[in-house]
This record gives structure tokens, C-alpha cells and sequence, in this order.
């Protein structure tokens, strides 16, 4: 498995040095590997992990708290054989799944309001555009009648 250091990753996602250790620090990304000699060693996977926050980050313009949130609440999603195998009690893994659930509805809801304003801002933008061309078209139909 070929391992990446954190120059190569940084010229792959985009992102600074300095920002690849702070998202790390923060919980975005997790710690890779190290070599002896204390370097960071990343997986392709690791990789493509931190691409797909990323584009969390810009494309839906996420912010880092809402990040952590959502990351957290999808690892628990993906890890919850374990933590149903852990819970002993029927009531414990309801209020799990509960909890899991509410937090995943509230994730949904701010996406859909994020949404709504994106398609707000692209209406504005289309609108804009459908004048500027108009505009271009009377001045150069003037042109052509002088």
C-alpha cells in the first residue's frame, strides 16, 4: 500500500500543511500513521476521506463546527454493531438510535435551508444575467441601425 507525506497530500486536496494538521488536530481528519522518523503517513484512502470533507466544507458550505457534528454523528451511524453489542439494555439502544436520528434530521434540515438559499442566489444570478444580455442585445441592435 503506497503511503503519501503530508506535502503530497497537500498538493492532491489543495490544502495547506498547516491546514491538513489543524484539521486534524480539530477531529476532521483522522490521525495517519507515522513513520520513525515522526512523518505523517497518509493512505489513498485518507485521501479521498479528506476530498469528501472538503467538498462538505465548499461545496455545501459547511462550517468546521457543523463538520464535526456531521462527521461524528456518521461514524456513529457506520460503527453502531458496536455500540448496540456494548449497549446492554433494549431502552439504551433506542435512545442511541434516537439521538442518532435526531441529529441526522437536523444535519438533513440545514442542508435543505442551505439549498434553498443556493437556488435563491441562482435564480438572482440568472435573472442578472438575462438582463446583462438583453442590455447587450439593445446596443447592439442600436449599433446596427446608426
Amino acid at each position: 500500500m503506497r503511503r503519501l507525506k503530508i506535502d503530497e497530500v497537500a498538493q492532491l486536496t489543495g490544502l495547506t500543511k498547516r491546514t491538513i494538521r489543524y484539521y486534524e488536530e480539530i477531529g476532521l481528519f483522522r490521525t495517519p500513521e507515522r513513520s520513525h522518523g515522526k512523518i505523517r503517513l497518509y493512505t489513498e484512502e485518507d485521501v479521498e476521506h479528506i476530498k469528501r470533507v472538503m467538498d462538505a466544507k465548499e461545496i455545501l458550505g459547511f462550517s468546521l463546527q457543523e463538520l464535526q457534528e456531521f462527521l461524528s454523528l456518521k461514524e456513529r451511524v457506520t460503527s453502531h454493531k458496536f455500540h448496540y453489542q456494548k449497549a446492554s439494555e433494549q431502552k439504551d439502544k433506542e435512545q442511541d438510535l434516537a439521538e442518532m436520528a435526531a441529529g441526522l434530521t437536523e444535519q438533513a434540515s440545514m442542508l435543505e435551508e442551505k439549498m434553498k438559499k443556493m437556488l435563491a442566489f441562482h435564480q438572482e444570478l440568472t435573472e442578472l444575467i438575462q438582463k446583462v444580455d438583453r442590455l447587450s442585445s439593445k446596443m447592439t441592435n442600436e449599433k446596427n441601425l446608426a
